[in-house]
């Protein structure tokens, strides 16, 4: 077993282990379990970046194995440059996650922790699979944890949020599913992803397989006008669901426009590039403004992860260094960020029972030491310099001018809409004088919350200050992938 094996396994295997134990006089121990098994998690994954080789593109700790035969289908993992650090993020995520969820969580500790361990398992092996149907069977068997996650411990209307996210998702990785036995019979029976990008595909092919792949990775990012899903499910899930969604699942559809629509039918991206960034901008720009009308905090920060996601996609699709390299940077720091928002409003929803930004007001009075995480992660949700919320941002935008002044305006108004909803928000839930009797009593934040937002504090505040050992790792491997890409496929 490699290191990628064990980055992928050992979440799952104490994941199965909490689900196991079952009975409710176990509660704490089941909480120490998923504390263990997720720093374990996370430990494992540290030697790919201490043994990671920045100076090569090729897939690296790679595995192979005969898994079912018959059909040619491989237990295949590797990592490059561009997935290493969703492997790690994912890792970190599900630690803060267990850490937050700690005492909130009251029934059936066991399964929730189990189901997050098991997720982040699965998304690790997203990021790892080298194998089209291994990819496919990991990318949907995520939705399986976390459509319970959803539907045991969210809000009120979580059964229909839990069916809205399951068959949003599901409907759109259908046709992805079809794309992928077109492949498997165009490329003589094999399923590996790296001879599918060796294709000499028709354009007719090439234009058909890229809206199948945009099906699937357009509702998981999602990008407009699909993202309806989004801000409903963000509402009804548990904070920690809510943290992983935004911090990863939605990078998965992100990252399968990099392994498979952008090197399996480079000549239909370029084809189809200025309808991908009209849909980018769309996100940018229009949800942008539909996020300042908002009056929850969890639906205002779920739009703006779209309008966030939206630099993702613009960024891979203007096709040059800056850009590219700038949306996986935005990968990153928005899995920081959006993490840490949510988690902050799980905070106050612990204590008020209310998302309502009109339930609140003067929050700074009696959480002084809160209110400080609160304005820095609002902060980078703006994109201040200094966070890591500008850096990807900033990267995209230079991509973009290169490309077209334009198109590189629209993006940048990303900067004025996101610091307007979000001090407007700031503004209204932490300035001023004490609003009502649910904040006069407000305790500040405990030690365990204080720790966990002080490690999302400082991974913010480090890649806002030094973003080098990040773009170092992907620097090379997204320079091979656009000389792939700028490279006709047609026979």
């Amino acid at each position: 077993m490699g290191l990628l094996s064990l980055a992928i396994w050992t979440p799952i295997l104490f994941g199965v282990v909490l689900f196991a134990l079952g009975r409710d006089d176990q509660v704490q121990a089941v909480r120490w379990i998923a504390l263990i098994g997720a720093v374990t998690s996370l430990l494992v994954t540290l030697p790919l970046y201490a043994q990671f080789n920045v100076a090569t593109a090729a897939m690296q700790f790679t595995e192979m194995a005969p898994w079912i035969e018959r059909f040619h289908i491989n237990y295949q993992l590797g990592i490059d440059g561009i997935s290493l650090w969703f492997v790690l993020l994912t890792a970190f995520i599900n630690v803060i996650v267990v850490i937050a969820g700690w005492e909130v969580i009251t029934s059936r500790v066991n399964q929730y922790m189990g189901a997050f361990l098991i997720l982040s398992g699965l998304m690790i092996g997203v990021f790892c699979a080298l194998d089209g149907m291994l990819f496919y069977v990991f990318f949907e068997a995520t939705l399986i944890p976390m459509y319970l996650i959803i539907g045991i411990w969210g809000g009120p209307n979580k059964i229909y949020a839990a069916f809205k996210f399951f068959l949003y998702t599901l409907l759109g990785s259908l046709l992805m599913l079809v794309a992928l036995i077109y492949l498997y019979n165009a490329s003589g029976g094999s399923f590996d992803l790296t001879a599918w990008h060796k294709l000499p595909l028709t354009g007719r092919a090439q234009t058909l397989l890229f809206f199948a792949f945009l099906a699937a990775f357009a509702v998981k990012v999602p990008m407009w006008p699909v993202h309806t899903w989004l801000p409903d499910v963000h509402v009804e899930a548990p904070t920690g669901g809510s943290a992983v969604l935004a911090a990863i699942m939605l990078k998965l559809g992100a990252y399968g426009f990099l392994r498979f629509s952008l090197p399996i039918t480079p000549d239909a991206s370029h084809e189809w590039a200025g309808l991908m960034i009209g849909l980018s901008l769309a996100a940018v720009i229009y949800v942008g403004l539909v996020t300042m009308v908002q009056k929850d905090m969890k639906k205002l920060v779920a739009y703006s992860s779209i309008a966030h996601m939206g630099f993702v996609t613009l960024g891979f699709f203007i096709f040059n260094d800056l850009g590219v390299s700038g949306g996986i940077v935005q990968m990153i720091s928005h899995g920081f960020v959006s993490a840490a928002m949510f988690l902050g409003i799980g905070v106050l929803y612990d204590r008020v029972h209310s998302r309502e930004i009109a339930s609140y007001g003067g929050v700074v009075n009696t959480m002084p030491k809160f209110t400080a995480f609160a304005l820095l992660f609002v902060m980078a949700n703006c994109g201040l310099p200094g966070t890591a919320g500008f850096v990807g941002e900033w990267m995209v935008i230079l991509g973009a001018v290169k490309v077209n002044f334009w198109v590189g305006m629209g993006a940048a108004s990303a900067l004025i809409f996101g610091a307007a909803y979000s001090l407007w928000m700031f503004k209204r839930v932490y300035l001023g004088p004490v609003a009502n009797d649910h904040v006069k009593h407000l305790m500040d934040i405990s030690t365990r919350e204080f720790f966990f937002l002080s490690l999302l504090a400082i991974a913010v505040l480090y890649m806002g200050l030094y973003p080098k050992p990040f773009t170092d790792v992907m620097d090379v491997s997204v320079a091979e992938l656009l000389k792939h890409v700028a490279q006709s496929k047609l026979p």
